[in-house]
């Protein structure tokens, strides 16, 4: 029997520049086999400023956070444009009605973490938390079976700490992962 639980795959911003990036993405989810894939958008540049507009207006955290959320957000549409048979979707549930037209979709992270503003359990809004954490905050939500961050570098496994020491993953991720356990594996997309 297949799993139909998720696989919440991200894809970290820094590989945004890659000309042949949808083409490295639809090889790569081949490789899931049958399990629904649910596509969750890195930071990268849209995020970076919005750091910029941080440090130049000190806009504080709470600001900044949401205008990151927001530029999630485009960023999910890019990643539509290059996956258009992706759907994008806002929430859980939608995600498990779109199974019968697609097991491919792309997480709006606006909506999404609008309505994680409820439980209180919920990401802290501070900028050690990225689309790492948040992506295992939705992966946690949609009770995926594994989740993946595709990255531009390598690492072979170990301590969440030190990756997030390293700048392999944000600094918040080791706690989330102990929040939200769940299988995470890290793949270099770019190599």
């Amino acid at each position: 029997m297949v799993d139909k639980r998720w696989t919440v795959v991200k894809v970290g911003g820094s590989l945004f520049d890659l000309p042949d990036l949808g083409d490295r993405l639809r090889r790569f989810f081949a490789t899931l086999g049958d399990a629904p894939t649910l596509i969750f958008p890195g930071g990268g540049r849209a995020a970076d400023a919005v750091r910029w507009l941080d440090q130049i207006h000190q806009l504080g955290e709470e600001a900044s956070h949401w205008l990151a959320i927001q530029a999630l957000s485009i960023n999910a549409r890019f990643l539509q444009s290059l996956l258009p048979e992706a759907l994008l979707i806002a929430d859980a549930e939608e995600c498990w009605r779109s199974l019968d037209r697609s097991s491919m979709c792309i997480l709006d992270p606006w909506p999404f973490f609008q309505d994680d503003e409820r439980r209180a359990d919920r990401c802290p809004h501070a900028w050690d938390v990225t689309s790492d954490s948040l992506s295992l905050r939705a992966a946690a939500l949609m009770g995926a079976r594994a989740l993946v961050l595709l990255k531009s570098v390598e690492w072979v496994g170990g301590d969440w700490s030190e990756a997030g020491q390293d700048g392999i993953v944000d600094a918040w991720f080791a706690t989330a992962l102990k929040k939200w356990p769940i299988a995470v594996k890290v793949v270099n997309l770019r190599a």
